[in-house]
């Protein structure tokens, strides 16, 4: 039994201190959520602004739509006037130029990395019609008229067009990844209040502040760096930091570190971390070192472009060169060589993602999701492990009073409760707020405490209805020979729960258990992810014994305690090392590296800023029960992705060997009008196919 002593303990009340919970709580490294960053959705996307350039574009395009023939083909909204193939050229020459900009910078990015994928078989098409068309131009207007070369013109407008609005789309859908880092750098304050050695006070920049400077920190401020509390005392609030949403009571000799937020007091701290050497900035060292690790994924659909454009580019050169071999004809061969790169170019295939991320994004915010970082919906598929801070994650983060009870005839559990709640009205620690709030939510008549007292080691001490009570922990009664019900305690202790008793004129006259009440979804998302195959892991910071209770009332089997950030996001890299891939479930900033680390970081939206800014998926109603949605979603996404694949390459699977002609022998060679119609009825098809995307 001694082992529950560590939660009572605690509840020496010690120093006001307050011990008594500390539960370790307070590291809490929430969330570690390592996540993040990388974003990269697609390497090229940071060219330009996609929005600015579709439309700039539009306007380009669209003359050139009703001006020049569709491969060939006068379609009936089409006009010409003298000297308006002129005017094609011209607006054709600025779009291929500003339009195909991203395209080609992209594709240059790809050639580079030797992966040709979407931007190289876009440039390709892009190029293919452009410079094809040059010359068709030149051959119509000063070569040999009666060439009759086709121009592409039409095709390379509607092909700029439709991809840069599926690029669009995909980078609106996914939603520009926050900066984890400055979020964190805004915690702390840019100039500090440093007291001289004469007692006169200077503000000066953080950066002049030096290990051993005394600052003084006012009420509702945040604390500038990390220290020890020199005077005065306060209650600090280090949910931002710590993840852990209580008021940490402050006096003398107790440290506080930077970026938390002030309470009631107004302190003097001497400074013991400053810049580099503060927690905060140990923090950010991790979650920036954990970015740059994360190596971008290749996406199915860039593998996918990859493979068409290798396909394409030898379709294309065979037919040419059989081509000239067959009807000898320079003309002929090249323009089923440009038809096959122009009808490979992937409009279906542009726009097969972009939508079902469109889609998927829109459903998941309509549920309390918000999908940052689109591999994250790929990843999902391939989850071994699940880990998951306990507090605030998969409890509520809130001390509640679980059971009370009088030993004393004289009095009702009511009194004992109210007795309690009158030694505790002076204190604001989260355990003495659980007996207030319960005392006040019965209705309890809360007498008057006279002589407050803590007692070193104890707990606390009063004077109440003229009898000497004190609150204590375990601890003080094995070592004053007072009698217990050590089954009760063993059981309420093996719970989870902190357990206080009320010694009144000496006799153990009542008992109080506290603990964090678990949150209703748990238990059932915990069971569907192990029917999943999924292993449920729980990282805490948190004392050995809570954890444990609460995992084997959730069912989990592997519990991680009393870990610090650095532990969680060490633990993660271990099962990584497996080959496994883990998801990292978390609230605080102590999470933010371990949401970055992990392969996929959630981060539960009732925690902080940074652990939001640092998950790749961002669960807004703070249930854990959106996990499961989460995976739900994740795997009709890619059900979806997959089957506008096939539907978008599956066009161009077919389209490219008609167009080369593969069946000329039969009389079947696709015309290059067919290809755009074919191309465009393969855009609508996929397009339909992602707006049918469900959550369930």
């Amino acid at each position: 039994m001694t082992e529950h002593n560590h939660n009572h303990k605690h509840h020496d009340h010690e120093n006001h201190n307050h011990d008594h919970h500390n539960h370790d709580h307070h590291n809490h490294d929430h969330h570690n959520h390592d996540h993040h960053g990388n974003h990269e959705g697609h390497g090229h996307h940071h060219h330009g602004d996609f929005k600015k350039k579709f439309f700039v574009s539009l306007i380009f395009a669209i003359p050139i739509i009703f001006l020049a023939p569709m491969m060939g083909i006068e379609l009936p909204f089409q006009f010409s006037f003298p000297g308006s193939d002129w005017v094609v050229l011209v607006l054709a020459t600025i779009l291929f130029f500003y339009g195909g900009l991203p395209f080609l910078s992209g594709a240059k990015e790809e050639l580079k990395a030797r992966k040709p994928g979407m931007m190289m078989l876009i440039a390709m098409g892009i190029s293919v019609a452009y410079f094809y068309s040059l010359y068709a131009f030149y051959m119509n207007h000063f070569g040999a008229p009666d060439a009759h070369t086709m121009d592409f013109f039409w095709e390379l407008a509607t092909l700029i067009i439709i991809m840069l609005l599926g690029h669009w789309i995909e980078m609106k859908a996914v939603g520009n990844a926050g900066d984890a880092l400055k979020k964190m750098a805004e915690l702390l304050p840019s100039t500090a209040v440093i007291i001289d050695e004469d007692g006169t006070s200077r503000e000066v920049e953080l950066s002049e502040v030096s290990e051993g400077d005394i600052v003084q920190v006012k009420a509702g401020d945040n604390i500038p760096t990390d220290g020890v509390i020199v005077s005065g005392r306060t209650n600090v609030d280090e949910s931002l930091v710590t993840g852990e949403s209580k008021a940490v009571e402050k006096a003398k000799d107790d440290s506080v570190i930077g970026g938390s937020v002030n309470g009631s007091g107004t302190i003097n701290v001497k400074v013991t971390g400053t810049g580099e050497s503060g927690y905060l900035s140990q923090v950010m060292g991790l979650v920036s070192q954990a970015q740059s690790d994360k190596s971008r994924a290749e996406l199915t659909a860039d593998r996918v472009a990859g493979y068409l454009f290798y396909f394409a580019l030898s379709v294309g050169l065979v037919s040419f060169i059989v081509w000239m071999f067959i009807s000898g004809n320079v003309d002929f061969a090249l323009e089923r060589l440009v038809t096959v790169l122009v009808i490979a170019c992937p409009h279906a295939l542009g726009l097969a993602i972009p939508l079902v991320t469109a889609r998927s994004t829109s459903i998941g915010a309509s549920n309390g999701l918000i999908v940052k970082n689109r591999q994250a919906l790929e990843t999902a598929r391939q989850l071994d492990v699940v880990m998951m801070d306990k507090t605030g994650t998969l409890t509520e983060g809130n001390f509640a009073v679980n059971h009370y009870e009088s030993f004393d005839e004289q009095y009702s559990d009511e009194e004992i409760l109210g007795f309690m709640a009158a030694i505790e009205q002076s204190s604001s620690h989260p355990l003495a707020v659980g007996i207030l709030d319960k005392a006040n939510e019965k209705d309890v008549n809360i007498p008057h405490a006279e002589d407050v007292n803590n007692i070193p080691g104890i707990g606390l001490e009063a004077n109440v209805v003229d009898k000497d009570m004190k609150i204590t922990s375990v601890s003080y009664l094995e070592e004053n020979n007072i009698d217990y019900d050590k089954e009760q305690f063993e059981s309420l202790a093996s719970q989870g729960n902190s357990v206080s008793f009320l010694i009144i004129d000496g006799e153990n006259s009542g008992i109080v258990a506290q603990g964090d009440q678990i949150k209703a979804s748990s238990k059932a998302m915990i069971k569907e992810l192990i029917d999943r195959g999924i292993e449920p892991v729980m990282l805490t910071g948190d004392n050995k014994q809570v954890a444990e209770a609460v995992a084997a009332e959730l069912g989990i089997n592997a519990v991680h305690a009393q870990m610090m950030p650095e532990d969680k996001e060490k633990m993660i890299q271990s099962y990584q090392k497996q080959g496994k891939k883990v998801m990292m479930v978390g609230d605080g900033i102590n999470d933010a590296p371990s949401l970055v680390r992990a392969d996929i970081g959630v981060a539960i939206g009732a925690g902080t800023d940074v652990a939001v800014e640092s998950g790749d998926v961002i669960l807004v109603k703070s249930d854990p029960a959106d996990i499961m949605n989460f995976l739900s979603l994740s795997e009709n996404t890619m059900k979806k992705t997959i089957q506008n694949l096939w539907l978008g390459a599956g066009y161009n699977i077919l389209a490219v060997p008609l167009a080369a002609g593969v069946l000329a022998s039969v009389g079947l060679i696709l015309s290059p009008a067919v290809g755009a119609i074919l191309m465009s009825v393969s855009t609508v098809v996929v397009a339909m196919n992602a707006m049918t995307l469900r959550l369930r």
